[in-house]
């Protein structure tokens, strides 16, 4: 089940909305342009399966989705937990790119979460929206949207990804410290999984 934690962008001293319902969630972020859905959960694919097995077992939902928006290409994106430091070393190069605010300018974000998690925060009109995200969940950033995204220090996700361009991924970034003054993933993955942080 997703998560959506709002907060004032001064801080998260004061939560100004929490909650799991999924109508709630695509109600909430509406508003400002994101897209929110879940997508049939394939029990018989796994978190391993190859990007071609991902893509075909998805391929209902991609081609509707492609029809609606337009996107020129579509790939998987995996990251799982390797005993090995350089993985480590990798993952947390990509978290920490991840995890500085940023906008794009030509495209959207659009991912779809085959397994795993991971948290992408939005900073709209003075707040900022922890959207939680996890297997079945659907989630699409609009271009110019100020966000982050945390992976967490030990990334486990499999995603679908979607691009207008076909450049993929081009942030440009704010600058702005706000990522490091809000619960990481790690501590909002711990409180709402019930682990031990």
């Amino acid at each position: 089940m997703t998560l959506l934690i709002t907060w004032p962008d001064s801080g998260p001293e004061t939560t100004l909305r929490r909650t799991c319902d999924p109508a709630e969630i695509a109600a909430a972020l509406a508003p400002i342009g994101v897209r929110y859905e879940q997508w049939p959960i394939r029990d018989d694919l796994s978190a391993a399966a190859p990007a071609d097995t991902v893509l075909e077992a998805y391929r209902e939902q991609i081609d509707k989705l492609n029809a609606e928006e337009g996107f020129s290409t579509v790939d998987v994106v995996s990251l799982h937990p390797e005993d090995t430091l350089e993985w480590a070393r990798a993952a947390q190069a990509a978290r920490q790119k991840f995890l500085r605010e940023h906008t794009h300018d030509d495209d959207d974000e659009v991912r779809f979460f085959i397994s795993g998690s991971g948290i992408f925060y939005l900073h709209v009109a003075g707040e900022i929206h922890a959207v939680y995200c996890e297997q079945g969940d659907l989630l699409g950033v609009p271009r110019g949207t100020t966000h982050w995204f945390d992976m967490g220090t030990t990334p486990a996700f499999t995603a679908i990804r979607f691009f207008h361009e076909e450049d993929g991924w081009i942030g440009n970034f704010t600058g702005s410290d706000i990522a490091s003054r809000f619960p990481d993933f790690d501590r909002i993955h711990a409180e709402y999984t019930g682990q031990t942080a």
